[in-house]
């Protein structure tokens, strides 16, 4: 039977490997939902012979040993298929012949290729956004349906739906299992990381529920960063991203009060702030500066993190650089979001008049009637300028359209704080 401390073992040791296994089955089998469905088969046989026999030495290999020969089984089994797939089981089983070009020594092959490979496809754009992020945790992350939908406050049978349906699409759309080249790559690149940076800041600044940061998901946002980054070392965009998810994560101690209460960024413990993660932040920044002239928005937004991070105490943040940053970036992205949030760097550098000005023209174009965080940077300059009954609406306003418990309750405290006290 197993016992409790060898099933948390093999949920690690699956946790850690089913990525690569997956990733090498995929290219081996061609099919993406063969590949998982072979992976899970395997995780069976473990969970019934680890706790008899103990961890192997190599658990990936065994893993990957064991659904191949799964592999080999099915393909045989299939007599409804054309004759050659009974000859390259055959092949397989001797040694001969390959499924694919690739499939002579894949235990020994450099895994990197497959898991690169896997990335770009789990974020493929023929997939909606929401397909992405739950095809990638589950693939990527080693996440189970439920904990996908417990981390995104889902119905598990929605997250079940969702990734059946994006192995189907994948699977129309006939996607190559490759990682694409020149413009092409640049552009699904683009959706990985935003894929990535989309699991990372749910966790950073949940969108609905009870808790303000899930730290689980930054981890495994930082976690799938991290290992692009070594896939992809020339890509300076990766290294902003990653640097971004470091300098961001140092934080996240700070962010919340003794009862789990949001703590905003001007009133954080700065020594609470992780230094280690700060250091790793400012080097994959570094490296991001070396690669490249012209960064991209991610790499502008790392920079914009590490003026913060800077900065011991907040007095001493760089205002005047942040607000120099937004502009580049605006010019990026075009962003209304990176437009609020120029608007609020302006009012710190050159006061919250400068800042209201930003935010009432922003405004008037009617992009941002139902996001909460505009008449939230209203009511601070607001309230910064002593107008208090206006900031006292713009919170009220703004905890109406939040869906997080914990915003909300920071909103109407702040709310309260802008009526006088009765004499």
């Amino acid at each position: 039977m197993t016992t409790p401390e060898v099933q948390r073992a093999i949920e690690v040791v699956w946790r850690l490997e089913s990525p690569r296994v997956i990733a090498g089955l995929t290219r081996m089998v061609r099919d993406l939902a063969l590949a998982e469905d072979l992976a899970h088969d395997a995780l069976v046989a473990a969970l019934e012979q680890w706790p008899a026999e103990g961890l192997p030495r190599n658990p990936g290999a065994w893993l990957m040993a064991a659904a191949r020969h799964r592999a080999i089984d099915q393909l045989r089994r299939r007599t409804r298929l054309v004759r050659k797939h009974e000859e390259l089981a055959r092949d397989l089983e001797a040694g001969r012949a390959p499924l694919a070009p690739e499939f002579d020594g894949a235990m020994d092959d450099d895994i990197g290729d497959d898991l690169l490979r896997l990335i770009f496809t789990a974020c493929h754009p023929v997939l909606s956004t929401e397909a992405r992020v739950a095809l990638t945790l589950r693939l990527l992350g080693g996440l189970t349906t439920g904990e996908i939908a417990r981390a995104f406050l889902v119905p598990e049978p929605t997250i079940a739906q969702r990734i059946v349906r994006a192995k189907k699409t994948l699977a129309k759309a006939n996607v190559r299992f490759e990682v694409p080249r020149g413009v092409e790559r640049q552009e699904r690149l683009a959706s990985v990381l935003d894929v990535i940076y989309l699991v990372f800041n749910e966790g950073y600044s949940a969108t609905a529920g009870e808790d303000w940061v899930r730290p689980s998901l930054c981890e495994e946002g930082l976690r799938l960063g991290r290992a692009l980054a070594e896939l992809a070392a020339g890509e300076p965009e990766v290294h902003g991203l990653v640097g971004l998810m470091e300098l961001q994560s140092s934080r996240l101690r700070a962010r919340l009060g003794p009862h789990g209460e949001p703590v905003r960024l001007l009133d954080q413990n700065r020594a609470r702030w992780d230094r280690l993660l700060i250091g790793r932040g400012l080097t994959a920044l570094r490296r991001a500066d070396r690669l490249t002239r012209e960064p991209g928005s991610y790499h502008l937004q790392a920079a914009i993190a590490a003026c913060h991070a800077r900065a011991t105490v907040a007095e001493e943040t760089d205002w005047t650089r942040i607000a120099d940053l937004y502009v580049t970036l605006i010019a990026a992205t075009g962003s209304p979001i990176v437009r609020l949030n120029h608007a609020v760097a302006v009012g710190m550098a050159d006061g919250p008049a400068a800042g209201l000005a930003l935010v009432d023209a922003l405004l008037a174009e009617g992009s941002m009637d139902d996001y909460h965080y505009a008449p939230s940077v209203r009511g601070d300059l607001l309230e910064k300028l002593g107008r208090h009954a206006e900031a006292h609406a713009e919170f009220e306003r703004a905890a109406a359209l939040t869906k997080n418990a914990r915003e909300r309750e920071l909103l109407r405290a702040r709310a309260q704080a802008c009526v006088p006290s009765p004499r």
